[in-house]
Parts: structure tokens; C-alpha cells; sequence
């Protein structure tokens, strides 16, 4: 869809091989806020979606972040957009200003692979890899590389005759067997500062999506596939830190369960901010990390957003994507 602005200022960090979330089937969800939230305005008359259409939405949408073109955006997002760049959530206000103020220079691109694993009949996640050759400048003046390649996904909401992207996410294609990448430079401390006082707050379901997303990194740590069953959606698909794309629930419990794990004594997750998408759709942002070392490489923060939905009196989880906390 987008290339996050401030993803192009530094290296991404050393790949962190953990990766969890879920949620419990005791919890009820609150219908508060949920109930309120305005979604699938008018008639859901959209053609219902595949996976080669969405894509060619979201090559409309990286033709338009080329050029700069902050209107294309304006009715391509929905206005519940929510961006997770660098641990930073931002919303469709955010991406418009981003965008507006984007300068790069790029060859050639491409965008590949695409895998759609549809939520609900409403809601559907795309996932792709992307290819560039460009660069983009950056605040300080200097022109940086485009980080290439990466698995992007996007997940659309329908709203009447169209379908718009509420969720945007890219991570580096990495090769576990080459060398960690240079860590990044410090962040600004009153650019953090800033963001400190901007920080969004959840609604009323977010103590409780944390609190299950917590679950599910215990069960991650315990190992209990069993648990990842009852938890997660039939739907369940994710986007790993490396850039691994994992599309079946059967695959992703089978992927979180062989990790080859020692020294895992503490997992924890912070920094939850949850939204909805619909009366039956919650998106979570929210930092998550563990101890140890996992298939030979010390673990680390990653930030992951999480699509959770509602299923009979309970959350389950339908859709992650992570990527190392820089």
C-alpha cells in the first residue's frame, strides 16, 4: 500500500525469531465502543474480494506514495487507518501528512506473491513481497536506500461500493543466515518525547485484548499447541519478523510450537492500543518480548499488531504481523 516514511531512516534491527498472540475462550468481549464504531457505511455492495484485485489496489496506492499524492489517500484509507511504524501508532491523519511530504526517487519496484486469507465478509488481510530500487529523503536532507525486499500486508475493510485499507504493514525479507544488520541510530529523545504526548489511548476492550494477547505468548513459551487451537480463529494467518508469510492456522500453530527455544523465562507484552474495526473486529497494537534464544539467535522486542475477532462470548485471533522493535 505505503512505504512508512520512517522506516527508511534506519536499518532494521537483528531478526528476533519469537513471535505469539492470541487470546482465551473464558473472556467475553465488550460490545463498548465496539457497537460504535463506523464501519461498512451504506450497503456492503463490493464485489467480494481476491487476491489479484486488492493487489492491484495496493500498486494504485504505491504509485500515489511515489508521486506524493496525499488526495489519492484520502479516499483510499478508511478513516479508522491505523499505521504501526516503528513501534509508533499512527492513524490516517498521520499517513496523509507522511505522504504529502514524501520525496523519492525510484527506478524501478514490484510487487509479487500475493496471498489473501479473507476474516469475515467484510474484512480481508493481502499480503505481498515487495521490490525497489530508489531511494527517499529523508528529514535531514539525505537520501537513503528504499529497504528491499519486503513482505508488506494490508488488510481492507468494505465501506459500501469499495474496499479501504485500515491496517498497513512492512517488514524486511531477511536471511537467517547472513549477519545481523548495524543497529540504528538513538532515536531523538524530544522526538520521543513528542510521541509520548501523543500517544493514542485504547478503548474499552483494550485491557482485555492485552490481557489475552499476553496469554498468547504463554502458551508460545509453554509450547501448547493445544491452546493455540482453542484460542485462535480458523482464519489465523501471520507475518513473522523475517518477513515469512504463514497463511493457515494449522501452519502458524506448527510454526510457533518447533521454534528450537532455551533460556525462555519471561514473556511479556506493553503498550497495547486497541480500535475497532466493526462491532466484531478489533485491531491491537502493542510491543511484545521474551528472554532466551530462539533457533540460534537472541530474542528481542517486536512490535506486533493483531487482528482479533469476535467468535460466539469470546476474541480469537485472526491475523498478526510483527517486526523487530528498532
Amino acid at each position: 500500500m505505503i512505504r512508512i516514511g520512517k522506516y527508511l531512516l534506519a536499518p532494521a534491527a537483528a531478526l528476533a525469531l519469537i513471535a505469539c498472540g492470541g487470546t482465551a475462550v473464558d473472556n467475553k468481549p465488550s460490545n463498548t465502543n465496539a457497537t460504535n464504531a463506523n464501519t461498512n457505511v451504506g450497503k456492503s455492495t463490493a464485489a467480494a474480494p481476491t487476491k489479484d484485485a486488492l493487489l492491484a489496489l495496493d500498486k494504485q496506492a504505491n504509485e500515489a506514495w511515489i508521486k506524493g499524492d496525499s488526495k489519492f489517500f484520502e479516499v483510499f484509507l478508511s478513516d479508522r487507518f491505523v499505521s504501526n511504524d516503528m513501534g509508533h501508532r499512527g492513524n490516517k491523519a498521520d499517513t496523509l501528512k507522511m505522504v504529502s511530504e514524501n520525496k523519492c526517487e525510484v527506478k524501478t519496484w514490484s510487487l509479487d506473491e500475493p496471498q489473501m486469507v479473507s476474516i469475515d465478509a467484510d474484512t480481508a488481510v493481502l499480503t505481498y513481497k515487495g521490490t525497489f530500487d530508489g531511494s527517499c529523503t529523508g528529514p535531514d536532507g539525505k537520501a537513503m536506500k528504499i529497504p528491499s525486499p519486503i513482505r508488506a500486508a494490508s488488510v481492507f475493510v468494505r465501506n459500501g461500493d469499495k474496499w479501504q485499507g485500515v491496517f498497513h504493514g512492512e517488514t524486511l525479507i531477511l536471511d537467517p543466515k547472513a549477519p545481523p544488520p548495524p543497529p540504528p541510530p538513538a532515536p531523538d529523545k524530544k522526538d520521543e518525547a513528542k510521541k509520548e504526548e501523543a500517544k493514542p489511548t485504547g478503548d474499552a476492550n483494550t485491557e482485555a485484548l492485552v490481557k489475552l494477547h499476553q496469554s498468547g505468548w504463554e502458551a508460545w513459551k509453554a509450547k501448547d499447541a493445544k491452546k493455540f487451537e482453542e484460542m485462535s480463529a480458523s482464519s489465523l494467518s501471520i507475518v513473522d519478523p523475517g518477513g515469512t508469510w504463514v497463511g493457515t492456522k494449522a501452519d502458524t500453530i506448527k510454526h510457533w510450537t518447533d521454534m528450537k527455544c532455551q533460556g525462555v523465562t519471561t514473556v511479556k507484552v506493553s503498550d497495547g492500543i486497541a480500535s475497532a474495526i466493526s462491532p466484531t473486529i478489533e485491531l491491537l497494537t502493542l510491543r511484545g518480548t521474551a528472554d532466551g534464544a530462539c533457533d540460534g539467535r537472541k530474542n528481542g522486542p517486536l512490535n506486533q499488531t493483531a487482528i482479533y475477532v469476535r467468535e460466539a462470548d469470546a476474541w480469537k485471533l485472526a491475523f498478526m504481523f510483527e517486526s523487530p522493535a528498532l
